[in-house]
């Protein structure tokens, strides 16, 4: 049992995995947004691959908790992806799906990134991943039961 982060972008969907044990987040990999068809087939591949119970997506709330354009189409992305994994004839179990709360997760990663030297290039493909692994991490340690 596994659960999967996610840090949705208008060109790029960061992507996490927690370990076995609940435990810790690893980076998996960045899918550079082709179709919401290609990108919805590329997280069921993981999703079976990691064998997923839970995803977890961050939604960028505005500093007041409300939900701005970015969060709504973050919001409608999710809908969808929902609706594909009810009916997908490729999964054999239900996946829960549940927000976090991922405000200046992007700017966190970011000045990570900055701050191990790393270059713009570099950094812009790593950048959503990361902001997936924080996303998970916290919500992995929020929900900690020890």
């Amino acid at each position: 049992m596994r659960i999967m982060g996610l840090d949705v972008g208008d060109r790029t969907i960061g992507v996490a995995i927690s370990d076995s044990l609940l435990m810790t987040a690893q980076g998996k990999e960045t899918i550079f947004r082709q179709s919401l068809k290609q990108d919805i087939d590329r997280l069921i591949e993981l999703i079976n691959e990691y064998e997923v119970v839970k995803v977890v997506s961050g939604m960028p709330y505005n500093m007041n908790g409300s939900i701005g354009p970015q969060g709504e189409k973050t919001k409608q992305f999710i809908d969808k992806f929902e609706k594909k994994l009810i009916y997908s004839d490729r999964i054999d179990r239900k996946i829960e799906i549940e927000y976090w709360d991922e405000r200046l997760t992007t700017l966190s990663a970011t000045r990570m990134l900055i701050d191990a030297d790393m270059r713009r290039e570099k950094r812009k493909e790593v950048v959503d991943k990361l902001a997936a692994t924080l996303i998970l991490q916290g919500y992995l340690d929020k929900n900690r039961t020890v």
